[in-house]
Formats: C-alpha cells, sequence, structure tokens
C-alpha cells in the first residue's frame, strides 16, 4: 500500500528554495575563490587563471539562475504562456557541458506555462538517469497545446534512479522526508498532474525513455 507524500505549502517553497540554492552555491563560491586569488596573488599566470575562473563560473551561476527562474519561478501570472524558444536556451545552459550535450526537437510556440515548466523540469529529472554524462533528445508528440512529450537519454550507467518513479507520481519513499535533490522531482510530478499529463519512464538498452502524454 502506498502513501501520498503530505507536503504543506511552505515546506515546499522552503525545498525549492533549497533546491535552487544548491544548484548556484557551487559556481558563486567558486568566484568568491577565484576574487579571493586576485587579492593575494602577484603571480600574472595565477591572476590569469582567477580571471578565467570568475568569468566561466560566473557564467555558469547566471545559466542556472536562468534555468530557475523559469523552470521554478512563477514566469508570469495563471494562464500565460512561454516561448518554447526561450526554454531552449535556458535549457542549453543549464544542461550542456563537456559530458552532456542537449537535441532539442520541440517547435517554437507560445505553450501553456505549466507545460514549459514541466518540460524544464523533465529535462533535470533525465540528467539524473545519466550520472556520467551522455546525450538528451526531446522531442513534442502530437500536436498543439494537447500533444505530449518524450525524453531520450542514452549515456553509460545509464538508469532509472531508486525511487524515482514513486516521487514523480506523488508517493512517500523510505524514510518519508523529502530533502532538496527529492522535491526537484516532486515538483515534476505535481506540474504533470496540474497541467493533466502522466508519465512512463522505462530503462530501454543503453538509455532511458520518459513519455509524457495527456491523461
Amino acid at each position: 500500500m502506498t502513501t501520498a507524500i503530505d507536503l504543506d505549502k511552505l515546506d515546499l517553497a522552503a525545498l525549492l528554495c533549497s533546491r535552487v540554492c544548491h544548484d548556484v552555491i557551487s559556481p558563486v563560491g567558486a568566484i568568491v575563490n577565484g576574487l579571493e586569488v586576485l587579492e593575494d596573488e602577484d603571480d600574472p599566470a595565477m591572476k590569469a587563471f582567477a580571471l578565467d575562473l570568475i568569468a566561466k563560473s560566473a557564467k555558469q551561476a547566471s545559466a542556472r539562475l536562468q534555468f530557475a527562474r523559469l523552470a521554478f519561478g512563477a514566469a508570469g501570472s495563471a494562464g500565460a504562456q512561454i516561448d518554447t524558444g526561450d526554454a531552449e536556451k535556458v535549457a542549453r545552459g543549464f544542461i550542456e557541458d563537456d559530458r552532456t550535450r542537449l537535441t532539442w526537437q520541440v517547435p517554437r510556440v507560445l505553450a501553456p506555462k505549466n507545460k514549459v515548466k514541466l518540460l524544464l523540469n523533465l529535462l533535470v529529472v533525465a540528467t539524473t538517469t545519466i550520472p556520467r554524462g551522455g546525450h538528451i533528445a526531446v522531442d513534442a508528440t502530437g500536436e498543439g497545446d494537447e500533444g505530449g512529450l518524450r525524453l531520450r537519454t542514452e549515456g553509460s550507467h545509464s538508469r532509472v534512479p531508486p525511487h524515482l518513479v514513486r516521487l514523480l507520481d506523488g508517493e512517500a519513499v523510505e524514510g518519508g522526508a523529502l530533502d532538496a535533490h527529492a522535491i526537484q522531482p516532486h515538483y515534476t510530478g505535481l506540474l504533470a498532474r496540474a497541467a493533466g499529463y502522466g508519465f512512463d519512464i522505462a530503462h530501454e538498452g543503453d538509455g532511458v525513455t520518459i513519455r509524457v502524454e495527456r491523461v
């Protein structure tokens, strides 16, 4: 017998804030370290290294905040639409790096807010299925606002993480408590149900397929 996650609005907000802070603390910390090197070092090579570190970390922090603003933020009033082109831009900035590449095959349209937020959160979920990096492909299925989504990940050691499906379904896991990591798939499930979508996740070959269809 499964038990639904019982989480009040204040705890949900607090955990989502913790998740955003978790994502940006590393690049912000690297910026601070780079500034300390600039203050303490006279070696031109070390100063150049510090400036490069600051520039890269600032770009990463900005990309993560822009993604969080669209994926977790209000992004307009109730019933608002979001440009999927904007979603693609923030998704690439957040996901693509030396280990992971993204193929985006979603038409550029104005789509319902919660559907776009769902797509962005599904991309975060998809990254957890390829812990050593790889390829993520996302495309739209069907047409218009009622159409679904398909995400396919490929990479070494691909897997469906423990408890992922239960968290997406809004079911409590062993121990019961949610943390800043577990809140993201739980929130993804909340978005899906609010937008009227259901999930199907399968480990197929060397990757994982996530299908999202209207229910």
